[in-house]
């Protein structure tokens, strides 16, 4: 069966207008006052948007405010340099956001004059856009009726029109998209979809959802079969890797301390960090070797100063912090360099190395 037959018979005897006409009122009366919801403006929509990506709102407040007045158009966020956006962006991780919003608001002054588009195949060829942020911008700023599906949304509809696929399959989503065309008002679709991220944030949470409050329980067919808890399903992920690392703070005899740039593409890329010797193959004093290899200077361990555990979806970092001394050599490497302890406030820095500054003024 194909989802769009699928998807007529899951809504079979589902009340589509009711259900829509309890969510929208509920979203327009209940609604968090939040700075992106001022207006339609698709800029603002869309920075939202990729910052609430993996982020929660009340991390994301602040950021946002302050990203817009940094950046208040396509304009200004086309023509900044990249390293002014990634401080903008400090500590709300996932930096490959950032980077790829400024791409395709380049794009979208260069090509659309600013104005980012409300075609969908032009919105989703920008970099950085997919399926579910292109969704929201076109609901949310230009009232097209587009389905916008993320975890959350996920989660609600599972639970209201009882699915039992499993949401941590990728194929899952074009089900839960089907639904969402098949369900959603094409009279206010951005009160519809912004009403379906509230519910599943306020409402219809991932552990205990709190149904008494629901303004559509009478149409959730999981209350009504008192499996609400147990839905979506959703399998485990694959265990996280572990890698050792030992982070070595380094000052010069001018009370410098040595930091580097990491590499333009990967994870992380083209934030500062202090610098980073693997350990998983590695001893204390090969340690040193290694590090005089890569910087050309040789150290002595200094003392350990803390450690530091950093959990990113896919692996840990476990990090011992040290001081080192100098003992001989100059530097040598084309993306470190040693800067004074004000200056470090001016390089964006990833959250797993920003616990690590205290250390320079010891």
């Amino acid at each position: 069966m194909n989802n769009q037959d699928r998807t007529k018979q899951i809504l079979n005897d589902f009340d589509i207008q009711a259900f829509q006409q309890d969510l929208i009122r509920w979203f327009k009366d209940e609604q968090r006052i939040l700075p992106w919801r001022e207006n339609q403006d698709p800029y603002r929509v869309w920075v939202s948007e990729i910052m609430l990506q993996q982020t929660k709102v009340d991390t994301v407040i602040p950021y946002f405010n302050h990203f817009m007045e940094k950046f208040p158009d396509p304009e200004s966020l086309a023509t900044a340099d990249e390293q002014e956006v990634l401080k903008a962006w400090e500590g709300l991780g996932y930096y490959s956001r950032a980077r790829n919003l400024q791409t395709a608001v380049r794009e979208v002054v260069e090509e659309y004059g600013g104005v980012v588009p409300h075609d969908p195949k032009e919105l989703g060829d920008l970099k950085g856009v997919g399926p579910y942020t292109k969704g929201a911008i076109l609901s949310i700023a230009y009232d097209t009726p587009e389905p916008a599906v993320d975890g959350n949304v996920m989660r609600v509809l599972s639970r209201i029109l009882h699915v039992e696929d499993d949401i941590a399959k990728p194929k899952t989503r074009k089900v839960f998209e089907e639904l969402v065309r098949g369900v959603i008002s094409t009279d206010d679709p951005s009160s519809f979809n912004q009403g379906m991220m509230e519910l599943g944030a306020l409402v219809c949470t991932p552990k205990t959802p709190s149904c008494m409050l629901c303004p559509v329980q009478e149409h959730c067919r999981a209350f009504n079969e008192g499996i609400e808890t147990t839905l979506p399903v959703k399998s485990s992920k694959k265990k996280q890797k572990k890698i050792p690392y030992k982070i070595v703070i380094i000052e010069n005899n001018r009370g410098e301390v040595l930091i580097e740039q990491r590499p333009n593409e990967g994870l992380l890329a083209s934030l500062w960090q202090y610098p980073m010797i693997p350990m998983k193959d590695l001893g204390q004093e090969s340690a040193k070797i290694w590090f005089e290899d890569q910087y050309g200077l040789e150290v002595e361990w200094g003392q350990k100063l803390e450690n530091i555990k950093h959990v990113f979806s896919h692996l840990i970092w476990e990090m011992e912090v040290v001081k080192a001394h100098i003992i001989n050599g100059e530097l040598d490497h084309e993306r470190a360099r040693f800067v004074s302890k004000e200056e470090l406030n001016d390089y964006p820095f990833p959250v797993s190395h920003q616990k690590a500054h205290k250390h320079t003024s010891l």
